[in-house]
């Protein structure tokens, strides 16, 4: 009798249901990530709408799993990269229309266009957006905020589909949101929000986003590769001002250091790897607990197996 021929694993990309949108192999994310850090997706997905995304949330196998992706601009891709189908939403989710004091914002506008269009529409309360970096999905997914406010201030109601592929409208209280968190299940997806404002002159409004991009720029590290703050001001206290005091200013592993500038920012030097970011954190996370007793919590999102590790 002969031999059983060896079987070669499947493809992800063959185990995915028929798709509009544009399927990568192996899709380089260090490209897309502000850390300039991290392995490739597995699978990279670009949907031409929402039925497109929902087919692939119904439709692939139960054992993929899917990761969204915004700008990268607050996300650490560890280097072994991203098993599964990695989902970023193109130019198709990222329009915005104003409609009186309210706009419909797609979950891939970045933050600072949706600030722009208030304010073209005369419209105040979101100019704390110029000063948050990313999507608004990543907004939604955290509950961003600075400044003073959050997005949970400003929304009104999120359009999100979940893990079965059905299209959902939630509002607020549905979501669980509180200071940099968002209780909805890590596989449902953003694909809008609906955002209020308030009537305001718009030369106001322009003045109050300038004065939010200069604080910015004199206190962040933003010319770096940095993803930026790293962990969550635990209550009542700011996460700079702990990791000061617990001498970490400065602090490097490998390629990656603390910020001199603002030490709640991680930076790629030029040479860091994820691990050295990661690891980097980590040590941080220990002196704090060590000096202070307070356990940070990371704001940064990692995705992703460290190199070797399997998923």
């Amino acid at each position: 009798m002969m031999a059983a021929a060896l079987q070669t694993p499947a493809r992800l990309i063959d185990r995915l249901p028929a798709l509009r949108g544009r399927l990568t192999e192996n899709h380089d994310l260090a490209k897309v990530t502000w850390f300039r850090v991290g392995g490739p997706a597995e699978v990279l997905f670009k949907p031409e709408d929402e039925a497109d995304l929902a087919a692939l949330l119904a439709g692939k196998p139960s054992d993929v799993p899917v990761t969204v992706l915004g700008v990268g601009s607050n996300l650490l891709v560890r280097d072994g990269g991203v098993p599964g189908v990695v989902v970023r939403l193109g130019r198709a989710f990222a329009e915005i229309s104003v409609d009186g004091t309210l706009l419909t914002v797609g979950a891939g506008a970045l933050d600072a266009n949706v600030a722009q269009a208030a304010r073209d529409a005369g419209l105040g309360g979101l100019e704390f957006l110029c000063g948050v970096p990313g999507t608004i999905g990543g907004a939604l997914r955290m509950n961003a905020g600075a400044y003073g406010r959050e997005i949970a201030d400003v929304l009104v109601s999120a359009t999100v589909i979940d893990g079965q592929g059905t299209l959902r409208t939630l509002a607020p209280d549905d979501m669980d949101l509180s200071y940099r968190h968002c209780g909805l299940p890590s596989d449902w997806v953003f694909t809008s929000a609906l955002l209020s404002g308030t009537p305001d002159e718009s030369v106001q409004i322009t003045r109050r986003m300038d004065d939010i991009r200069t604080q910015r720029e004199d206190s962040q590290p933003i010319r770096s590769r940095t993803g930026g703050s790293t962990f969550a001001n635990p209550e009542g206290q700011k996460a700079w001002a702990l990791i000061d005091a617990a001498g970490c200013r400065g602090l490097t592993r490998g390629g990656a250091q603390v910020s001199e500038k603002h030490c709640n920012f991680l930076i790629n030097t030029g040479t860091a790897t994820a691990a050295d970011l990661e690891d980097l954190g980590e040590e941080v996370r220990r002196r704090v607990l060590d000096t202070s007793g307070v356990d940070l919590r990371w704001e940064i999102r990692r995705i992703g197996v460290r190199m070797g590790e399997q998923a």
